[in-house]
C-alpha cells in the first residue's frame, strides 16, 4: 500500500501515541517525561485543526509518522513564526518519508501565511539536527543544559527555516 500524507484526525491518535510515547519514555529527544494519552492527542489534533494549524500524518495501513506545528511563542508579534515537531515510526526512518512529511508541513505553514518554522532539537539527537540541516534549516541558537532528562542535562538546538522573505515573497529554498 502506498504511503499517503494527509491531515490528521482524532481517529489517528492511537497510532500517533504508538510513535510518540516510546520517544518520550526511552529518549532525550523530547524533554517531557509524561506519556500522551490517546484522548490528549485527539484533543490536540482537534484544537490545531480548529485553529487552522498543521497536524499531518503519513499513513499506509497504519500511522508511520506525524508532523505538526503551533505558534512559537504567545502574542501577536510571533504570529508568523511557528514551531514544529516531527516523529516517524522506526520502520519509516531512513526511507525519505520524513522529508516528504516536512515538505508537506512547510507547504501548509506557508499557505497559511507563516513566515518561518522553528525546530527545537535536543542536542542529544545528532540525527535530528542533521535531518533539519539537510532540509535547509540553519542552527540559529543553542541553549546549553536547557532540558533535564534521563539523569542529565541536554542542550536545546534551535533551527530555523525562512518560508517567506520579510517583504512577503517566498524565500529561496537555500536560505540560511
Amino acid at each position: 500500500m502506498p504511503v499517503s500524507i494527509r491531515a490528521a484526525t482524532p481517529s489517528d491518535a492511537a497510532g500517533i501515541a504508538a510513535i510518540w510515547n516510546p520517544v518520550i519514555r526511552d529518549t532525550a529527544f523530547t524533554f517531557t517525561d509524561q506519556p500522551k494519552s490517546t484522548d490528549e492527542i485527539a484533543a490536540l489534533i482537534q484544537a490545531r485543526s480548529d485553529a487552522g494549524l498543521g497536524f499531518l500524518v503519513a499513513v499506509d495501513s497504519s500511522v508511520l509518522g506525524f508532523a505538526t506545528y503551533s505558534q512559537f511563542r504567545a502574542g501577536p508579534g510571533y504570529a508568523g513564526c511557528v514551531e514544529h515537531s516531527i516523529l516517524l515510526a522506526p520502520v519509516a526512518q531512513g526511507t525519505g518519508l520524513g522529508r516528504r512529511l516536512m515538505t508537506a508541513l512547510e507547504q501548509h505553514a506557508q499557505a497559511c501565511g507563516h513566515r518561518m518554522l522553528i525546530g527545537g532539537v535536543s542536542g542529544s539527537n545528532p540525527k535530528g539536527i542533521g535531518f533539519h540541516a539537510a532540509l535547509g534549516y540553519a542552527q540559529v541558537g543553542r541553549i546549553p543544559d536547557a532540558g533535564h532528562k534521563q539523569g542529565r542535562y541536554h542542550d536545546l538546538v534551535l533551527m530555523q527555516k525562512i518560508l517567506k522573505a520579510k517583504d512577503g515573497q517566498t524565500a529561496p529554498s537555500a536560505v540560511n
